[in-house]
């Protein structure tokens, strides 16, 4: 899931996004409302969590703007205007959400993960692979009844590929989806972190679940050698 924050506080957009990203979200800042509007317009994302007081283009206009066009982006409100009058308005403007500044990150993520549920197919919280069991709720993975003790990046990495087990997944889309990053040819993040994930994963398992497909980028599957 995709994230961008609008937020001109420098120190609150870095504590939001380090949060969210450990929670496994990628997320974008954006510090003004001008190149905030921007980014929400020509970019995808699944959340926008804006601010109301912000230089250039404040976040009433930004979000009356996105709803003329944008009905499924899901939109909350994160801001010190604490009246009832500001939250009545952003909501009738087309926010889904409005939270007063201070907050606890808690509540915060928990109302996130709210959002993005609505009008999607039911997450599913557990996923299963011979004896590779990942919980993707509570963001950890057991193996063989044994706990894998993965980064947060790791485990971003496997729940991607366990999401489309049995798919080849390209370098481009992992780099993308796990890293937030367009790919470049001669950056091999993605080899390194699907090495030290087999080491975690598959190294201390007779049954190798992480397949590569030379030219093409890797799969989640249980080898025909191993039947």
């Amino acid at each position: 899931m995709k994230i961008l924050i609008i937020e001109d506080e420098e120190k609150a957009a870095a504590y939001l996004r380090q949060g969210l990203m450990e929670n496994g979200f990628v997320v974008d800042i954006e510090h003004n409302g001008m190149d905030g509007l921007f980014r929400a317009q020509t970019e995808k994302y699944d959340l926008l969590i804006v601010d109301v007081m912000l230089p250039y283009k404040n976040g009433w206009d930004i979000v009356k703007t996105l709803r003329q066009h944008n009905k499924e982006l899901h939109i909350m409100f994160l801001t010190a205007r604490d009246s009832v009058d500001d939250k009545v308005h952003g909501l009738e403007l087309g926010a889904d959400d409005y939270l007063v500044k201070p907050f606890a990150f808690s509540e915060l993520l928990a109302r996130v993960r709210s959002l993005l549920r609505r009008g999607q197919a039911p997450q599913v919280d557990k996923i299963q692979i011979l004896d590779l069991v990942i919980d993707t709720l509570r963001q950890k993975a057991v193996r063989a009844g044994k706990r894998l003790d993965l980064t947060a990046k790791e485990f971003a990495l496997l729940s991607l590929l366990a999401r489309h087990q049995g798919e080849v997944i390209s370098r481009t889309y992992i780099a993308e989806q796990v890293w937030d990053m367009n790919f470049c040819s001669d950056t091999n993040v993605v080899e390194v972190a699907i090495r030290r994930l087999r080491r975690k994963v598959d190294d201390p398992f007779e049954t190798k679940l992480i397949q590569t497909r030379r030219g093409s980028g890797y799969i989640l599957e249980v080898s025909p050698s191993d039947f």
